[in-house]
């Protein structure tokens, strides 16, 4: 059964503010109008993209047998603040701890990978929302946004490196691993130089 603690749910709700605030300031380009036009925005996209991913993880971790639990990182936060200031973001406001007596290194690969294809889901998803034919630009924008944010979470999460989802998905089995990073990559991609590429 999937509990949530008073403290798991706090964490998610101020990662999910912080992080929706940082792409909005980010977007934004230092237009306070426009930063609190998007952050409706972000909030709705970034707050899907993050949310389900880190449940992603929880949800295989637990069907694995393990008790797992989502923990703010506040200097993961402090740091993307920091970095979305210079233009980039290096998001790592968290993750989902697990425990158990043995964790192999496929279902640790599993779980890892769970998170980043949520957000490779979420992303086509936005994808084809963003060709539905309408006459809301809110719906549009949450479309477009919620497709380059989902793929850039993605591609970001599968770098193989210590802190991130990709170095476990790597160590488990690098052809998994290639193909989503690849993946996501031409997502996210598509997503920063448009649909013609």
């Amino acid at each position: 059964m999937v509990k949530f603690t008073s403290h798991e749910v706090r964490d998610i709700f101020i990662s999910m503010f912080v992080i929706a605030f940082i792409f909005a300031y980010l977007f934004s380009r230092n237009n306070v109008n426009v930063l609190i036009t998007l952050f409706p925005v972000t909030f709705i996209t970034v707050g899907v993209g993050f949310v389900l991913h880190e449940l992603a993880h929880k949800f295989v971790a637990i069907r694995y047998g393990f008790q797992a639990e989502f923990k703010m990182w506040v200097q993961g936060l402090i740091f993307a603040i920091i970095t979305a200031y210079f233009g980039f973001v290096f998001a790592a406001p968290g993750a989902v701890y697990i425990h158990g007596d043995y964790i192999s290194r496929e279902e640790n690969g599993k779980i890892s990978l769970a998170g980043p294809v949520t957000n490779i889901i979420l992303a086509l998803f936005f994808l084809t929302l963003m060709f539905v034919p309408t006459s809301s630009q809110l719906i549009t924008m949450i479309a477009t946004f919620g497709f380059a944010v989902n793929s850039f979470l993605a591609f970001f999460n599968l770098i193989p490196v210590s802190i991130l989802d990709g170095a476990k998905v790597l160590k488990w089995n690098p052809v998994v691993w290639g193909i989503t990073a690849v993946l996501a990559l031409i997502l996210t991609v598509k997503a920063m130089f448009g649909m013609s590429v």
